[in-house]
């Protein structure tokens, strides 16, 4: 059986990725609600009314265990989702906690990028109001980022002017790292270390969340010692063309990306 991936679009790829590299003897596979992305800009009920459609759809497949490869999905389904089914659901939050650490020993701030559905979400307020006793948490809300990694946009140039237009307002030395609170954003990792001075460390969920899923796996005896690796992709409106986006994306991010070029990977 097969570990599902979950997320409304190619986002989810970069969690992905990192239990591709974790579990060599798994099998894969990668859902994409291409019919509703994005879900940022999306009310909370309509959120959960796609994610609770998309789940019933993966449920279909033959996966033992689902991760949420999505902020906001996680932060507005994922409590309902684990009443329903019975498998093993991984979700996805912001890496505030270990940034929060990390900063705060470099006597530094603390910027989170994200959705802005995920940063008004009371999961995410909680979990900050839980973490940060000395309120050095800032939020920033990138919405269009969503859409340029689901064009597969990584134009160095306009990239990095979209990135330094966004920062204007932030006195960057305050801050010691950047939490990437999207599946989304870790594709423009390259480019971040470009426009953000050089003390500043990138953050996001994808590891935590994949050594989640494998202290699961392990409880519950479900690890593979069989499997090939094998990645599979579906989408909700069954478009093959974006099948193919997704396998490139997953190439994006194990060789473009890691080889910074000033191109647009189309």
């Amino acid at each position: 059986m097969r570990i599902g991936f979950f997320d409304s679009g190619i986002g989810g790829i970069s969690v992905l990725n990192e239990a591709v590299k974790h579990f060599p003897k798994e099998d894969f596979l990668y859902y994409a609600d291409t019919r509703n992305v994005p879900y940022g800009t999306k009310t909370k009920e309509e959120v959960n009314k796609h994610v609770q459609a998309a789940v019933e759809d993966i449920l279909k497949e033959e996966v033992k265990a689902l991760v949420i490869a999505c902020n906001t999905a996680t932060s507005i389904s994922i409590n309902k989702l684990r009443s329903i089914y019975d498998i093993p659901i991984i979700g996805m939050e912001p890496a505030a906690k270990p940034a929060i650490k990390l900063s705060s020993s470099m006597d530094k701030r603390v910027l989170v990028f994200a959705t802005d559905l995920t940063l008004k979400e009371l999961k995410y307020r909680k979990l900050i109001t839980r973490i940060d006793k000395d309120s050095i948490v800032d939020p920033l809300p990138l919405p269009e980022l969503v859409e340029f990694c689901e064009d597969l946009n990584f134009n160095w140039d306009e990239l990095s002017a979209y990135f330094r237009t966004k920062l204007e307002g932030f006195d960057l030395n305050q801050y010691g790292t950047v939490v990437l609170g999207c599946t989304h954003f870790p594709y423009y990792k390259p480019i971040l270390k470009e426009v953000l001075p050089s003390h500043i460390q990138l953050i996001d969920g994808g590891k935590g969340t994949v050594e989640r899923l494998s202290t699961l796996l392990k409880e519950k005896s479900l690890l593979s010692d069989n499997g090939t690796n094998n990645i599979s992709f579906k989408c909700s409106n069954g478009d093959r063309n974006y099948m193919l986006k997704m396998r490139n994306a997953l190439n994006v991010l194990q060789n473009e990306l890691n080889k910074p070029k000033r191109k647009h990977l189309k």
